[in-house]
Order: C-alpha cells, then sequence, then structure tokens
C-alpha cells in the first residue's frame, strides 16, 4: 500500500490540494476558485480524492489563511504556509536566496540568506499588490485576467497607478481610461503597480537577492506580472525561477512538510 501524503493549501480565494507518494511524486492535484463556498469546495476535493485512491490511508496536513480553522475543527495538522514553501525551497530549490508568493489577498516575501533562519515578510493588511487587486483591475476594465495579460505584452508606455488601496487604484485607472491612453499601457502599467507595492512594502531596504523563485497564481499563471517583477528588480526575466506547479507550490510544501 502506497505512502500517501494530502497538502491543502486554502487561502483567501482558492483552494489547491496535492498528493504526494512516498517519492514525493504528484499523484493527483486541484486548483479551484472556492468563491467564498470553502467547505462546499473542500468536500468536492476530498470526495475527488476518494473516488481516485479509495481507501487507501492518507496524512494530511492543512496551510493557508483559511486552513487553520479547518486544521482547528478536524484536529488534523496545521503548518504555516512560509514555513512549508521555505522547506519545499530548502529541498528543491537550495540555490534559491529569495522567494516572492502572491496570493488572492496577501504577498510574501522570503529572505533565504541564510536557510536556517529565513527572514519571512507578509503583506496581508490590503488587497493591494495581490491577485485581488489584479481582480479587481480586470473587472474595471471589463476584460478578463488573460486579456489583460495579452494587452499588457502589447504596451510601450507605463503610467503610474495607486497599488496600495483599491479605491485610489479605481481613480487613476479611470483617469486613464477617460484620458482615452491605451488599453494596452493601463494593462501594463498595473502589472507594474503591483511589483513595487509587493517589493517596497516588504523588502523595506533589505536586498532581494538572486536566485529568486516567483509562486503563487498570480505569478505562475500571468507572464507580463513576471515580466514587471524583473523589471522592477532590474533583472532579466530568465533570472527569475518559476517553478513547475508553481500556483500548487504551498500544497506541496505542506505534503512534503508532513512528519513520517
Amino acid at each position: 500500500m502506497q505512502h500517501l501524503r494530502l497538502g491543502i493549501d486554502i487561502g483567501s480565494t482558492t483552494i489547491k490540494a496535492v498528493v504526494l507518494d512516498s517519492t514525493s511524486s504528484i499523484q493527483y492535484s486541484r486548483y479551484i476558485r472556492h468563491n467564498t463556498l470553502i467547505k462546499i469546495s473542500l468536500l468536492e476535493i476530498l470526495s475527488e480524492i476518494i473516488r481516485i485512491f479509495g481507501e487507501q490511508p492518507f496524512q494530511i496536513a492543512f496551510t493557508g489563511s483559511a486552513g487553520m480553522g479547518i486544521a482547528e475543527g478536524t484536529q488534523t495538522l496545521f503548518i504555516q504556509e512560509i514555513i512549508a514553501a521555505a522547506q519545499l525551497v530548502s529541498l528543491k530549490y537550495p540555490e534559491v536566496r529569495s522567494l516572492i508568493d502572491i496570493g488572492g489577498e496577501d504577498a510574501k516575501l522570503v529572505l533565504l540568506e541564510d536557510p536556517t533562519h529565513p527572514d519571512i515578510r507578509m503583506n496581508g493588511n490590503c488587497a493591494g499588490g495581490t491577485g485581488a487587486y489584479i481582480d479587481q483591475m480586470a473587472v474595471l476594465l471589463n476584460i478578463s485576467i488573460e486579456d489583460l495579460n495579452r494587452l499588457a505584452g502589447e504596451s510601450d508606455t507605463i503610467y503610474p497607478i495607486a497599488s496600495r488601496c483599491g479605491v485610489f487604484a479605481k481613480t487613476d485607472v479611470q483617469n486613464l481610461t477617460s484620458r482615452k491612453i491605451k488599453p494596452s499601457n493601463i494593462a501594463a502599467s498595473i502589472f507594474e503597480a503591483v511589483a513595487n507595492q509587493t517589493i517596497n512594502a516588504l523588502a523595506k531596504g533589505s536586498q532581494i537577492k538572486s536566485k529568486i523563485l516567483v509562486c503563487g497564481g498570480p505569478l505562475s499563471f500571468i507572464a507580463e506580472l513576471r515580466k514587471s517583477f524583473a523589471k522592477v528588480l532590474h533583472l532579466e526575466e530568465s533570472a527569475l525561477i518559476v517553478p513547475e506547479n508553481g500556483a500548487l507550490f504551498t500544497a506541496i510544501g505542506t505534503a512534503i512538510s508532513i512528519p513520517d
């Protein structure tokens, strides 16, 4: 019988679940938006896992901003998300010295100059610099995230947009729209605002050293957002490590971190 570990990362907007075997190979994964229906979405995933794996025993751990309550309520192991991500970095990417993770409503920076004592920074006080901010801007422009990414790739000019607050950002974007600024330049400016907000708010004067691993849904799925981060960090885009299954990174780290 296989030794299976299930890591479940429940964030503010999504649930990520990964099943690893004894060699830490992925046997199952799922990434869904829960639309605040956390329990229903979680039960859907668990039901699917049971259909696939039957009665095989699992070791299970939760992580994420909404995962702690589930773990407490079910008396299941909870692993702090930054610890889980840092564990995976140390095992699979020992050359990494900085990790940037953009989530639905928070952004995280881990400085790994000393891997045994990672310097962890997290910004969860405002949607600025997060996936929710990007969602808000796409809704304001009445386009999809995919179109926002496509348009940004066609830009030629960056304009200042507030990123600390969605209200101010909305005003800035509406102003650019009223001035007939090209949608492509607005899209690229939105991504650069996210990069600036994340780096300025979390680095706070500390150097973000190469090699830099980027993960989380937005940085995994939005190529132009990664390009903006590289630009703000004065790096070639190729200097950013984009791991396979980057959107599942913390869920994988959680499963790997489960004690034997």
